[in-house]
């Protein structure tokens, strides 16, 4: 497995420790989930939807929480009391946790259920105080407050 030194970045970059983390985080998780199927698309600029296919499930039994920067995505199928015999069983009917990491500013605006597909719908929404701002610079009406020699 091939390793990264961060040091350099750490130099020269201030808040990217994060980043750092997230990039380790990525290379030591070995089993990639796979259940249940997922997209997540570009809607527009600063607005994306994740697709889940969760065929099989109800709203009951589905549950989204986001904390910090983590949006957890839950399914915890309710057991029938009724015995089933299959003579092939290829849909699959288990729970399941996922996790997406979200960048900063990015928070849930919504989710639907359609079809045995979960949309949820997320935006970037930078603050007002973070966003790129003018500067005007100052003309030669500086004024000196105080000129005295010591």
């Amino acid at each position: 497995m091939a390793t990264f030194d961060f040091a350099p970045l750490y130099r020269s970059a201030i808040g990217f420790d994060r980043f750092a983390q997230l990039v380790d985080d990525a290379l030591r998780s070995d089993a990639q989930v796979s259940y249940p199927p997922y997209n997540i698309e570009l809607v527009a600029e600063d607005q994306y939807r994740i697709t889940m296919a969760v065929a099989g499930f109800s709203r009951d039994e589905l549950e989204l929480e986001t904390e910090r920067d983590v949006l957890k995505v839950t399914g915890r199928r309710q057991r029938s009391e009724t015995k089933s015999t299959y003579l092939h069983r290829g849909i699959a009917a288990r729970d399941f946790e996922h996790r997406f990491s979200l960048a900063d500013h990015v928070k849930v605006v919504g989710a639907s259920l359609d079809n045995g597909l979960l949309h949820i719908d997320l935006v970037r929404e930078v603050p007002e105080a973070l966003k790129p701002r003018r500067i005007a610079i100052g003309g030669a009406d500086v004024h000196l407050i105080d000129q005295k020699a010591a």
